[in-house]
């Protein structure tokens, strides 16, 4: 603690001194938000692939504003999967496979990079040794 005099009353602010435990700790904050920002871009990009999807099956008019802005942002997220399946189209709906396999996609790599973090985290004692004798 360090004691500050001031004319009528004594202040005492903590000294925070950098041990394992707090740096650590700083650095499980760090991953922790980046698996925050992972999982809400996978969100966004989940949700609009969603609307994409959605608007091809219902046959939505690509003359709209809204649709044609959906389609706009998520081409560039399925274009990397044109050619695996074909498009099952009736009568103006589609059924956009490249779309869901796009999705199941972008899930299976933010789950990846999440692991890999997983492998950079630091652990103190007490988390080695729960893994160790939870396995």
């Amino acid at each position: 603690m360090k004691t500050i005099r001031t004319e009528h009353t004594i202040v005492s602010t903590p000294q925070y001194y950098p041990t394992d435990k707090s740096s650590g700790m700083a650095e499980k904050r760090v991953i922790f938000h980046a698996y925050q920002i992972i999982w809400y871009v996978l969100g966004i990009f989940e949700t609009l692939l969603m609307f994409r999807f959605m608007f091809k099956l219902s046959a939505a008019s690509p003359r709209s504003p809204f649709v044609q802005m959906i389609y706009g942002i998520t081409q560039p997220l399925v274009v990397p999967f044109r050619g695996i399946y074909t498009t099952t189209a009736v009568e103006g709906s589609a059924f956009e496979w490249v779309t869901l396999v796009a999705m199941l996609v972008y899930v299976i790599l933010a789950y990846g990079v999440v692991q890999l973090f997983q492998l950079i985290k630091p652990a103190d004692e007490e988390e080695v040794e729960q893994l160790v004798d939870n396995q």
